[in-house]
C-alpha cells in the first residue's frame, strides 16, 4: 500500500471532517434541534435508499471494474440508480419528514449515480479521483448553502437540501465526463451473466452494510417515536462526531479495499491490514481522548443551548466508535477477498441487541440510553470481526501499536510529501 496514497486521502477525508463540522454547527445554529433533526432524519433516510442503490453503484462497481469493461457493468448502474431512486422514497413518504419528499427523490437518484461513478474510480485505483470527487461533495454543497442563503434568501431547511441537490447534480456531470472519456459508449450492453454476477455480489456487501446501518441509525427512529424529532437532532450531533472521527478509518479502508481487490498475495495483504488497523486504532484513540478533554459549555457555546448534553453523548459512545473504527480494517478486508458471510453475522447480531434493547432502555434513558445502546452494539458486531480476522492470523499486542521505524516513516511522509488531489 502506497503510503501517500494513504495520506493524500487521509488529508482528503479530513477536510470532509472540517466541512462536516461547519455543517452541523450552521444547521444547529441556523435552525435549531428541530431542524437538524429533520436534516438528520432525511440525511438518514437517503442513507437507506442508498443502500437498495449500491447493490448495483456500490462496492459492486468497484469490485468488477478490473474484471469487465466499463461499458459492461456502467449501464446496470445507473438504470437502477433511477428505477431505485424514484421507488424507493415511498417508503418514507409518511413520516414526520414527509414535506421533503420531493427532495429525497431528486437526491437519491443524482448521489446514486454519482456513488456509480465514484466507486468506479476505486475499482480502477484511481484513488486521487475518488479523493476529489468525494471532498468536492462537501465543498460544493457549502457554497451552495452560502449562495441560496445570503444571495436567493431562502433561508429554512429548504435550503439545506436545494444546496446538495445542486452539488450532486454538478459532480454528476464532471465525473460523468471523467468516466466516458474511457467508455466506449457504442459498445455498452446488458449481459444478463455479468448483470447476475453485479447483483450476487451486490446484495451480499449490502446486506451487512445496511444492517450495520441499522445499528448506526435505528436509535434516530427510536428516539423520533418515544422522545420527538427534538431528541434526534441533539443525538445526532454526537453521532455526527462519531462519524468525524472515523475519517482515519475510513481513509485507510479505501485504499486498502482497492488494493487488496488487485492484490493476489494473501500473507502482504494481511500484514497491510495490520498496519491499517494500528493506524486506525492509535489515531481514533486520540481524536476521542482530545474531544473528550473539551469542556462542556464549549460544545453549548458552539452548538447552541440545546446541545449541552453533546460531551455526555460522545463519552458513552467513545468505546463503540474506537471498536467501529478498527473493525472497518477488518471489514474491508474481508469485502475485498469476497468473503462477506462473516459481514453479515457480525451485523445482524448487532441489530438484533439493537432492537430489542431499544424497547426497553430508550423509553426510560432517552439519549443517554441510546447513546449505551449503540455503543454496546458496535462493540458487539466489532468483536465479531475481530475473533474472525484473528483466526486467519496469530493475534499480537504490536498490531495496535505503531513501531518506531513506522512512526519515523509517517513523519518523513508528512513533512516531505507535498499532498496533491
Amino acid at each position: 500500500m502506497k503510503q501517500n496514497t494513504i495520506l493524500k486521502t487521509f488529508a482528503s477525508r479530513f477536510l470532509i471532517l472540517i466541512l462536516n463540522f461547519g455543517l452541523v454547527i450552521y444547521s444547529t445554529n441556523m435552525w435549531g434541534s428541530e431542524g437538524k433533526g429533520f436534516i438528520s432524519l432525511v440525511i438518514a433516510d437517503l442513507t437507506v435508499i442508498s443502500f437498495f442503490a449500491n447493490i448495483f453503484v456500490g462496492s459492486s462497481m468497484s469490485y468488477f471494474a478490473s474484471k469487465f469493461k466499463t461499458e459492461e457493468i456502467l449501464p446496470f448502474a445507473y438504470l437502477w440508480s433511477v428505477l431505485v431512486g424514484i421507488l424507493v422514497p415511498l417508503i418514507f413518504r409518511f413520516n414526520n419528514a414527509s414535506a421533503y419528499f420531493g427532495y429525497l427523490i431528486m437526491l437519491s437518484v443524482l448521489s446514486s449515480i454519482l456513488a456509480a461513478n465514484v466507486n468506479l474510480f476505486v475499482g480502477q485505483q484511481n484513488i486521487r479521483m475518488f479523493n476529489i470527487y468525494t471532498a468536492l461533495q462537501q465543498i460544493v454543497h457549502v457554497i451552495f448553502i452560502l449562495i441560496i442563503v445570503y444571495l436567493i434568501k431562502i433561508t429554512s431547511v429548504d435550503a439545506y437540501f436545494l444546496a446538495q441537490i445542486g452539488s450532486f447534480g454538478i459532480l454528476l456531470l464532471g465525473s460523468s465526463f471523467q468516466v466516458f472519456k474511457t467508455c466506449d459508449l457504442k459498445r455498452i450492453s446488458f449481459s444478463k451473466k455479468i448483470g447476475g454476477k453485479l447483483f450476487n455480489y451486490g446484495w451480499k456487501t449490502q446486506l451487512s452494510a445496511f444492517l450495520q446501518f441499522l445499528n448506526n441509525r435505528l436509535s434516530f427512529y427510536f428516539l423520533e417515536y418515544f422522545k420527538g424529532v427534538v431528541s434526534v437532532g441533539i443525538f445526532s450531533v454526537g453521532i455526527a462526531f462519531s462519524e468525524a472521527i472515523w475519517t482515519v478509518s475510513r481513509s485507510l479502508s479505501v485504499v486498502l479495499y482497492s488494493d487488496v481487490l488487485n492484490n493476489s498475495n494473501a500473507d502482504e495483504a494481511i500484514e497491510k491490514t495490520k498496519v491499517s488497523l494500528k493506524i486506525s486504532f492509535l489515531v481514533t484513540l486520540s481524536f476521542i481522548l482530545a474531544m473528550l478533554l473539551i469542556p462542556g459549555q464549549l460544545y453549548s457555546m458552539i452548538f447552541g443551548k440545546d446541545f449541552s448534553q453533546t460531551k455526555e453523548i460522545i463519552l458513552f459512545l467513545s468505546p463503540g466508535i474506537l471498536a467501529i473504527a478498527v473493525s472497518n480494517i477488518i471489514g474491508h478486508y474481508f469485502a475485498g477477498i469476497n468473503k462477506l458471510r462473516i459481514l453479515n453475522v457480525k451485523s445482524l447480531i448487532g441489530l438484533v441487541f439493537t432492537i430489542i434493547s431499544s424497547f426497553c432502555i430508550i423509553p426510560k434513558w432517552g439519549i443517554r440510553g441510546a447513546c449505551i445502546i449503540t455503543s454496546v452494539s458496535y462493540c458487539i458486531s466489532s468483536g465479531i470481526l475481530f475473533w474472525r480476522f484473528y483466526q486467519m492470523t496469530e493475534f499480537r499486542f504490536q498490531d495496535f501499536i505503531l513501531s518506531k521505524v513506522e512512526i519515523n516513516l509517517l513523519l518523513n511522509k508528512f513533512l516531505k510529501k507535498k499532498l496533491k488531489f
